[in-house]
């Protein structure tokens, strides 16, 4: 991950360092704090791919300023107490995972590579990858903007830091910002920075993600979710090469090279008027189309492979192989959801297999479904749930997948799935109106959105109506 580090935050010394030693022997970077009053400088200065705060009970909310925090990456809350009941607290306050301190170190580091997306290097077996690959070295030295599209979980992001560590800015930061998972309101502090006084809260000048890129590279994910006033500035950074913070006076130089994704067209959103034709052709300098997995076969094993590895690693065990009739049941899925569906698939069938290898009946594609014949209890969810891996009923909510059946999967698992399902359920009884789901569900807007994008990138289908039509209307 280049510069990216995960910081964890605790008072305590000896807490500090287990936490870091799990996440130093998983093969993260790590960077400590005291408190969030030390954190909050950390992210300030840029870098932070993750935090992991241990909850203390002398200050239990502690973490929840980090959550608050402009410059905020994803929080995980690693607890001594393995309750529910915090946990569902904690993940609708803000946080992006939730933690027991007597779980197993795997555990932690399982979640913070997710909530990071440390995913594997680039696999490329299939021919079509291959040529992208000897593509993107070729503009990988070259000062040029690069457009990367492609359905949504086919790698974009991994393709982009291919082209940044083989790029004459490969010792430099390589920064991420997902446009579709922050609020408008907010990204064009996030991108730009602000000085102090700026709005209510600035209390200190921050430098925004194009300042943090500095003598790197900057990727604007989903570029497409930009909304038109904030194009009109991303524009005019990019051809002067310089900004200027929220209420500053001085413009800031930059020596940052622009990367930029999509899983829309955007010729299509130009002709439609959601996206601004300048813009447009400015970052259309060399578009890199990414083909779903299902164009490229020959990626599908490989990928499997890789992940199994990873995954196995994480959890202290050795590598583990597929069966030839496993293998054959992942080349004839149709991965609607792409790599990211495969690597959920991977993770199941390592919890499920017997043995030192994969056989097909550990490999999993069906959604979770749910028995709702009973109402469901005051904290939203219902008494009476069973986890199958039985295709939906037409009545039934489809959500993220489970890695166990009957219930029997960790904490995280089994809250995560009914998280899953206690959003999209309640998208669907508004009608896709975000702040009335948000409201509903007792979080923030900002809340909502990240954990729908996480949703996304794990995997889960959000249906059209509280999907990308709705991202920012009512």
């Amino acid at each position: 991950m280049g510069q990216q580090r995960v910081l964890v935050v605790a008072r305590e010394s000896g807490r500090r360092s287990e936490q870091r030693r799990r996440l130093d022997d998983a093969g993260f970077l790590t960077a400590e704090a005291e408190d969030a009053q030390a954190a909050q400088g950390f992210l300030e200065h840029g870098g932070v791919a993750a935090v992991v705060c241990c909850e203390d009970e002398a200050e239990g909310d502690s973490w929840r300023l980090l959550t608050r925090h402009p410059m905020a990456p994803p929080v995980i809350v690693v607890s001594p107490r393995a309750e529910v009941s915090g946990a569902v607290a904690a993940m609708r306050d803000g946080a992006a995972d939730y933690v027991a301190e007597s779980a197993p170190g795997s555990e932690l580091a399982a979640a913070v590579a997710r909530v990071t997306d440390a995913g594997p290097e680039l696999v490329a077996e299939d021919r079509s990858s291959r040529q992208l690959m000897a593509l993107a070295q070729r503009v990988a030295g070259k000062e040029v903007t690069v457009l990367i599209t492609g359905e949504s979980g086919t790698g974009k992001e991994i393709f982009a830091r291919y082209i940044h560590d083989r790029s004459p800015r490969a010792d430099g930061p390589f920064i991420a910002v997902n446009c579709a998972a922050i609020p408008e309101n907010m990204l064009e502090a996030l991108l730009f920075g602000f000085e102090k006084g700026a709005f209510t809260g600035a209390n200190r000048a921050h430098a925004g993600k194009f300042e943090q890129a500095q003598g790197g590279t900057l990727l604007l994910d989903e570029v497409s979710e930009i909304e038109p006033g904030l194009q009109a500035k991303l524009l005019r950074a990019l051809q002067e090469k310089e900004i200027e913070r929220l209420c500053g006076q001085n413009p800031i130089p930059l020596d940052v090279r622009v990367l930029a994704s999509s899983n829309r067209d955007l010729r299509e959103a130009v002709q439609a008027g959601r996206f601004r034709e300048d813009l447009f052709y400015r970052l259309h300098v060399f578009p890199i189309h990414l083909a779903p997995l299902r164009e490229r076969p020959a990626d599908i094993i490989p990928l499997a492979r890789s992940f199994a590895t990873k995954y196995a690693q994480l959890s202290g065990g050795a590598g583990i192989n597929f069966t030839p009739e496993a293998e054959r049941m992942l080349i004839q899925h149709p991965w609607p959801g792409n790599v990211r569906e495969l690597e959920n698939v991977v993770q199941r069938a390592l919890i499920l297999a017997e043995g030192e290898a994969i056989g097909p009946e550990a490999i999993r594609f069906e959604p979770v479904s749910v028995n709702r014949s009973e109402a469901p209890t005051s904290d939203g969810f219902y008494r009476d749930e069973r986890l199958t891996g039985a295709g939906p009923e037409p009545s039934v909510v489809q959500a993220a997948p489970a890695t166990a059946g009957n219930g029997g999967g960790t904490l995280e698992e089994d809250l995560k799935s009914r998280e899953y399902r206690r959003i999209l359920e309640t998208l669907a009884n508004v009608g896709g109106n975000r702040k009335e789901a948000a409201s509903r569900l007792g979080i923030s807007s900002r809340t909502l959105r990240y954990k729908l994008a996480r949703m996304r990138q794990e995997g889960v289908e959000i249906p059209e109506r509280a999907g990308a039509a709705y991202a920012y209307g009512n």
